[in-house]
């Protein structure tokens, strides 16, 4: 009997998330988490103040959030166009140029690695004394940050729903929380009404670009509800939706907050936050709480540094993802796992770069609170806001050649609004780095953050001319997610749903 061969056919690996697997609830946990609600409050705002001397932190937020609503109004319109879980890199490529795109790319990468890795430098820096205070125990920073490393690392290869749900727990007992503990301080003995936290003075004097970037930060994470097109249900109605409750759910809060925060602190709340740093939120809410509230407090200050570790996580691999989909990066990093449909590679990547950081910070003795968290998050809001502003931008070349069915607010109006508007708080913010990260005006620092954003944007440029020469069947498919493993033929072809991606931009 002849023999015969059989001739197996490897399956391709799959190069797509999962579809329909988040609604407009769910995105908006993941968007909220990233923003850590009681992290900003209790954490970043108290340490904001002690850094800055700036009080005017209620008027920065609401201001910020006009800002951010007006620029929402052209990226959501760009989102029912374009599903890519590289948000601003996609926008940004189709809207102004690939190179560009790439190149933003690169920095939203930077710059969201920034947060995740500062709140593991959050982390441990709180934990460790409370961790004592509570059980005797002496523990490293670092061995706790460690911890939460791989419990993060572990979800971020979990199906994507899965996070949503361990999300929403933890944001509602937070959000809950500094509610709770406002209100404790808006009733307390010590709390007398002030108008510090909406001095406008604050915001057009010395170091009104640091207050403006510590409030953006606080507003950091709004823009992922493009980041999981892809995976929501009927993407055209959830990434508007999501966006919009977002901004305004954040700047309700916060601005509450902080009010109540500085108000009940008193005038000598600059000297106390520079004492007492993220105790301030939970000390001048203790006296109507008692101590068992207080301690409950610190226990969700931790479990929301948590969560925006998760939060940005997922972040940074879906970027990493959608560039190794499309070949920006090695293809590797495009490939979802065959069952949680989780960008497994990226993610792996994602864990293995901050626990380089975890690592390098405890070898050289930094400071995890301010040189890691503070100063790591106050970095970040720096590129995240460069960010927003090339995608405002952007917004206007992709509707000035793709008009689709937008009005002209959704267009042209509000994006070139918005626009104008960021262009000018991102000269505040890099001619007051020094306040901001509350160093002297000669110290390294001043050039040092805005100098590594820009070579690192300018090497992502460079590689995209390279790849316009060396590799066209690549750059023609950047920034179109989906799209891009049909017209590169890499991987399997895109589900039959995807028809929101007809739209194949054609621009330099």
């Amino acid at each position: 009997m002849a023999s015969l061969s059989l001739r197996v056919r490897k399956k391709p690996p799959s190069t797509a998330l999962g579809r329909d697997r988040l609604g407009v609830l769910a995105v908006v946990f993941f968007v909220i988490s990233a923003a850590a609600p009681l992290t900003t409050v209790a954490g970043v705002i108290p340490t904001g103040i002690a850094v800055t001397g700036l009080t005017g932190v209620s008027l920065a937020y609401l201001v910020v959030a006009v800002v951010l609503g007006l620029f929402s109004v052209g990226y959501v319109a760009m989102a029912r166009h374009i599903a890519n879980a590289g948000a601003f890199y996609a926008y940004i490529a189709l809207g102004i140029s690939r190179p560009i795109g790439i190149g933003a790319s690169w920095t939203a990468l930077l710059a969201y690695n920034m947060f995740q890795c500062a709140c593991y430098g959050g982390f441990g820096a709180i934990a460790a004394p409370l961790l004592k205070q509570w059980s005797g125990i002496d523990i490293a920073w670092w061995e706790l940050a460690a911890v939460t490393w791989l419990v993060v690392a572990v979800f971020g290869v979990l199906d994507v729903s899965v996070n949503s749900k361990v999300l929403a727990t933890l944001l509602v007992a937070e959000v809950t929380l500094v509610m709770v503990y406002s209100i404790a301080e808006v009733t307390s003995t010590n709390f007398h009404a002030s108008g510090a936290p909406l001095d406008p003075h604050d915001l057009v004097g010395r170091g009104s670009g640091a207050l403006l970037v510590m409030a953006i930060t606080g507003f950091v994470g709004f823009e992922q509800s493009a980041v999981f097109s892809e995976e929501s249900r009927d993407q055209r109605r959830t990434v508007p939706r999501a966006t919009y409750i977002a901004v305004a759910l954040i700047a309700g809060l916060y601005t509450f907050a902080s009010w109540a925060t500085i108000s009940a602190a008193g005038k000598d709340v600059v000297f106390r936050a520079r004492n007492e740093g993220p105790e301030l939120f939970f000390d001048v809410a203790s006296g109507r709480l008692g101590t068992i509230a207080v301690d409950l407090g610190h226990l969700l200050f931790l479990t929301s540094l948590v969560a925006a570790m998760i939060s940005y996580h997922n972040v940074v691999a879906r970027y990493t993802f959608s560039l190794g989909r499309e070949g920006v990066l090695p293809r590797l990093f495009g490939q979802t796992a065959a069952g949680s449909k989780a960008p497994m590679n990226a993610s792996l990547a994602q864990s293995g770069l901050a626990l380089i950081v975890i690592v390098v910070y405890a070898l050289a003795g930094w400071d995890p609170l301010v040189q890691l968290f503070y100063w790591g998050a106050a970095a970040g809001g720096i590129g995240a806001m460069l960010l927003i502003t090339a995608t405002s931008i952007a917004v206007i070349g992709y509707f000035a050649r793709h008009r689709q069915d937008e009005t002209i607010w959704r267009r042209i109006t509000a994006p070139a609004i918005s626009s104008a508007l960021l262009l000018v708080i991102s000269c505040l913010a890099l001619t007051n780095i020094a306040t901001l990260f509350g160093v002297e005006p000669t110290s390294r620092l001043t050039w040092i953050i805005p100098a590594v954003f820009a070579v690192v944007a300018l090497a992502g440029a460079g590689w995209g001319l390279i790849l316009r020469i060396r590799s066209p069947q690549v750059y023609a498919v950047v920034g179109q997610g989906l799209e891009s493993v049909d017209r590169s033929g890499v991987g399997h072809s895109r589900p039959n749903d995807a028809s929101h991606l007809r739209d194949s931009p054609s621009n330099p």
